[in-house]
């Protein structure tokens, strides 16, 4: 469907498909809401677009992903992706910052800024859907589930705390407060994956994420906690 105020992602999309698989493309758009109902109800169709490769009906985009051998589209199914984005580029911002302060790498600071960072961006997709993240993570956080408040509460406390730590600001506010929340967090990602063997989606990039929890997320926690520790041992020192 092509209309003045909307363009169809999965056509476009089927249509870069098969260019690249060498098809030569005969396009026929559908210019209204009401002609893309009625062509789907006189063809017994139930989605646009719909793919012909000469007088055989593919069907439609996740139907063409398979025809060319593709597989599933990658918004489909449990994955990682989330989290190694927010990991490789809170690395790559804590190395980039790092250069930028010393005029060199070094091995503390850079880990100081990519565990804060981290907690940043992670505390930012959190607030992103705050609701969403609330739904996800009373699902397994002991505290959450005792407490609904402190699902909201939680994602201000991530950030803010990830804040504070990057110029090592109010660290004795900021890094008991860090380790509290991780700490829970841990504990908990710990009792429903590995005792109570439970198959969830982790919160921790946001509600709705199709990101398994498990060893990631205990990592997220446990990165945390010893930042916490670190950044406390460092004050009073």
């Amino acid at each position: 469907m092509v209309t003045p105020k909307h363009l169809c992602p999965w056509g476009v999309k089927a249509k870069d498909l098969l260019r690249r698989a060498g098809y030569q493309i005969e396009d026929h758009h559908l210019a209204s809401k009401e002609e893309n109902e009625d062509y789907k109800q006189r063809h017994g169709y139930d989605e646009t677009p719909q793919i012909f490769i000469g007088d055989k009906r593919v069907g439609g985009y996740d139907a063409l992903r398979e025809f060319l051998g593709k597989g599933p589209d990658p918004k489909e199914g449990e994955t990682y992706q989330p989290v190694i984005a927010v990991f490789l580029a809170s690395l790559l911002m804590a190395l980039s910052t790092c250069w930028a302060m010393h005029q060199s790498i070094l091995p503390i600071r850079t880990m100081e800024l990519f565990v804060s960072f981290s907690m940043c961006v992670l505390g930012i997709l959190k607030l992103r859907d705050l609701q969403g993240f609330a739904t996800g993570f009373i699902q397994y956080d002991l505290l959450a589930q005792h407490y609904v408040p402190y699902a909201y509460v939680y994602a201000f406390i991530e950030t803010g705390a990830g804040i504070l730590m990057i110029g090592h600001l109010a660290t004795l506010f900021a890094a008991p407060a860090a380790l509290l929340v991780s700490t829970i967090g841990a504990v908990s990602v710990f009792k429903a994956v590995y005792l109570e063997k439970r198959d969830l989606n982790c919160a921790c990039v946001g509600g709705g994420s199709k990101v398994p929890l498990g060893f990631i997320s205990l990592t997220e926690n446990l990165l945390m906690m010893a930042m916490a520790v670190w950044m406390l041992a460092k004050s009073a020192l």
